[in-house]
Parts: structure tokens; sequence; C-alpha cells
């Protein structure tokens, strides 16, 4: 299909292929945003946001943690395909958890492929998809696709890389130095000010795009808000949740620089979409992940479920400005062949992706949910979240229309939750829907055993035994 415009007729009505911004924010609960019902704190800037464009309540991520959910991102395809199954981290760590150091450059990318029908692509902020840490050898982040990039300090290539401050001090410390050997230019600058640096960098990339009359499509995904948390100095706050909250609403007052420069463009305002979610839950005592159980590295919806915002005045359906879409669900895999489609971008001959198509639901045309179900699986190093929080937590999960089943890798030890009556999964209905439970078990152990293996039961075993080690990142 070609181009969406508002009520969705063909390209057309509209010159040119549409800009594409995708901000992936690092750790974030659902329920952080003020819109989302945070009220502890503001963020204005998403918020207005979400009242001109769409608020998607079903979204999800396809991961609990980092490195995975980025992978899913930018393939359109479960990342176990890929053997990204938790975070990237040091060689031996890799190892010992059964996941790759890096993202194979054959993997289809979202940034390559739009690349190749003309984009402007560049990727400013955390990659954390290969080049971190004794990994040093990793691909250039613009070997998959991107013709500009700067990053963190779990990239390789040109970074900005973070100073620290408390109130009282009166020189800043620095963090990651070791990463300036992974790529340079680098650039120091305040940890509270990074998001405005990938902003200032993300802006003239665009302005040159426009210039040479192409198309942009543009990753901003910032460090924030993932801990250790630094705001400003003078908008230091008491305790883990009083710092996150800060950091949270100063991220967003930095974003807006990006989201005034191009609402004050007629040219972008018109033809320009902006995506912004989250990669994962929040990380317990920080973030919020509202009604839901769970939080970060779990497969509860708190872990899994993320909020999402797309706005696209000049695209989206007439009338659906300040939509709340509450019955769509799908995931972020999805987005890659939704936004080809939105483009008029054909995937090219082979790729085959997990996620499907929802162009419509994007911008607001339908509220259809994805066919197929939804299938994780969680990171090898995550059967419990912390030795301060000890639960076994499962190694499965799967939705299915309003079902959702946990359970173990051989499909023991399943929890079944009607999430259209209990989205907070409070009350386990396994019992009373066996040929459910059966139908579901079935299905994503089969799912998890098509999948290339990591080490996820080893480790699962040895926290039982009382030899796992600390939970990390």
């Amino acid at each position: 299909m070609g181009c969406l415009v508002a009520g969705g007729s063909d390209l057309g009505a509209v010159e040119g292929r549409p800009n594409i911004i995708m901000v992936f924010i690092d750790d974030m609960g659902w329920g952080d945003f003020s819109c989302f019902g945070n009220g502890d704190a503001k963020t204005p800037n998403v918020d207005r946001l979400a009242a001109e464009g769409i608020r998607f309540e079903q979204f999800y991520v396809n991961s609990p943690i980092c490195s995975p959910s980025r992978c899913a991102l930018t393939t359109g395809q479960y990342p176990h395909r890929w053997r990204i199954t938790s975070y990237l981290n040091n060689r031996a760590d890799n190892e010992r958890r059964g996941v790759a150091d890096w993202l194979d450059v054959k993997a289809p990318t979202l940034a390559r492929m739009l690349q190749g029908a003309g984009y402007a692509t560049g990727h400013f902020g955390k990659w954390h998809l290969g080049g971190q840490r004794d990994v040093d050898d990793a691909p250039p982040i613009t070997a998959y696709g991107f013709d500009e990039s700067l990053t963190n300090f779990e990239g390789m290539g040109a970074k900005v890389l973070p100073m620290t401050m408390k109130p009282g001090e009166s020189e800043p410390g620095k963090i990651w130095g070791d990463a300036e050997r992974l790529g340079g230019p680098v650039e120091w600058r305040q940890r509270s000010t990074i998001t405005g640096g990938f902003i200032e960098a993300a802006i003239p990339f665009m302005e040159r795009a426009v210039a040479a009359k192409k198309p942009f499509y543009v990753n901003l995904w910032p460090d924030d808000v993932h801990g250790p948390w630094w705001p400003p100095v003078d908008k230091w706050a008491e305790g883990k949740r009083g710092l996150y909250l800060s950091v949270l609403e100063e991220m967003d007052r930095q974003f807006g620089k990006l989201f005034d420069f191009v609402r004050g463009s007629p040219e972008l305002r018109e033809n320009t979409l902006i995506l912004i979610c989250s990669d994962n839950g929040p990380e317990s005592g920080a973030g919020s992940a509202g009604p839901f159980r769970g939080t970060k590295a779990t497969l509860y919806e708190g872990g899994v479920r993320s909020p999402l915002v797309v706005w696209a005045p000049g695209l989206m359906a007439k009338g659906k400005a300040g939509l709340v879409n509450e019955a769509s669900v799908f995931a972020a895999f999805d987005l890659a062949p939704s936004l080809l489609e939105i483009a008029g971008v054909s995937k090219p001959e082979g790729v085959v992706f997990d996620g499907e198509g929802l162009a419509g639901v994007l911008v607001g045309e339908s509220e259809v949910s994805r066919k197929a179900p939804i299938f994780w699986r969680r990171p090898p190093d995550r059967k419990i979240v912390s030795p301060a929080q000890p639960e076994r937590l499962p190694d499965l999960a799967m939705r299915e229309g309003n079902w959702k089943l946990l359970c173990e890798y051989d499909g023991g030890r399943a929890q079944l939750y009607d999430l259209g009556e209990d989205a907070g999964e409070a009350r386990n209905v396994a019992e009373q829907n066996g040929e459910v439970v059966e139908r579901m078990r079935r299905a994503v152990v089969a799912w998890h055993r098509s999948m290339p293996a990591d080490r996820g039961e080893v480790l699962g075993q040895e926290v039982g035994k009382g030899k796992g080690k600390k939970a990390g990142k």
C-alpha cells in the first residue's frame, strides 16, 4: 500500500514520504507519564503529544529487559532469533547466559529498509545492541542502516559520556570513561543534560535531510530514565523515587525542544510521525507500572506493557486527536512492518517479520489487534528479580485475546489470567479453565522450543540451589 494520510487515502495528498521519529525511553513504567495517570510528576510535553495524537493502553514490548526489547523494535522479529535474550554485557557474562555479543548485521532492520528507499536515517541515543564493556569489536551502529549515529557508553562510534554532580559538590565526576575506546569523537557533559545532547544532534540531522529533500527516520533513545539518577543539582530530590521523578520531569522538559521543532515547521508538522514508549517496565521502587503487577525483568504486565503515544496530525484519521485506544493489542515488533506500510516501502524479498502490519491502528483508522498471539521468554539470568525479591518467576508467557498464560519452560506451574476482567493479574483462574490452559501451554512451549536456546534453564536451577549470581543491569 502507499503512504497513509488522513482518511486512509493514498500518497497523492502528501508530497513525499512521511518522516518518522522513534523515541524509546529506558526503564520507564506504564504509569509514569502524567497522561497515563502519574499524579506525582508532570510530563506536559508528552501529555500534549497525547492530546494531539493517540494514546495506546494495550501496547507491549517483546522483552522485560533492555537489549532484546530494542532488538525486537529494530528487526520486527522475536529477539530470540538473534540470541539476544538479556542485556548485553561483557563477553564472559554473555557466554554464561547464552546470549550474543552483538546483533548480527544480517538481521533485518527497519532503518536499513528505509535507507534503501531513500530515507536519511540517524540513531541518537542508547544502542545496547553491541559494543559495550570488553566487547570492542562489535559492528558500528551505521552497519545497521544508519547514516549517522551518536550513542552513549553502550555502542560503537561517536558518543556522549556522563559527568555527575550532587548538591554541594564543586567539581563534576566522570563515569564510564573506559567507553572512550569504543569510538569517538566523545563529548563529556552533565548526565542530567544528555537527553538534550542527543536532541541537539538529531535536530541538525533532520534539518539537513529536509534541505536535501529527503524523508528521515530518527531513533531518539535516551539514557533516561535508567538508574542511577542524576537530575540537575537545583532539582535534586530525596530517595530513589524522588530522584527518579525529578529525572523523568527533566527528560520531558528536554523533549520539548524536539517536539517544538517538529510542531513549529508546517512542512514537518503535517508529514511526521512521532512515536514514544518505554523499552520495558520500571525498576522496583523507582517508576510505576500503574495498575499492573510486576516490574522490569518480569513477564507480568508491569514488565512488558508499555505506554505508547503516537503523534501524526497530518496523517491521522480526522477527528482522532486525543483518542485513547483501549482495545488494540499489539507489540513493538509490529511497528517495523506498520511503519514500512505507512511509508509505502516494501520489505526486502526473503524477510519474514514476526510482527504484523497495523498501520491503520497507528493513525487511528482502526482499533483491531494483531492476529497471532504474543509470546515471551524471560531473560535467562532472571529467575528472580534480585536477592531482595526472591520470588521464582515464570519462564514463559503468552497473550491470546484477553487470556494471559505464564508457566515454566515445560509448561508446568501454569498461571492464567483474564486480562479483560483482571488486568492486575491478581486472580489465577487456571484451575477453572483447564482446556484454555492446555491449549496455550502447548503453544507457548512449542514456540519456546522453536527458538534458539539460551542458558535460562541451567541458571534457573542454580538460583534454586542458591548458586545464582546477583541480577545485573
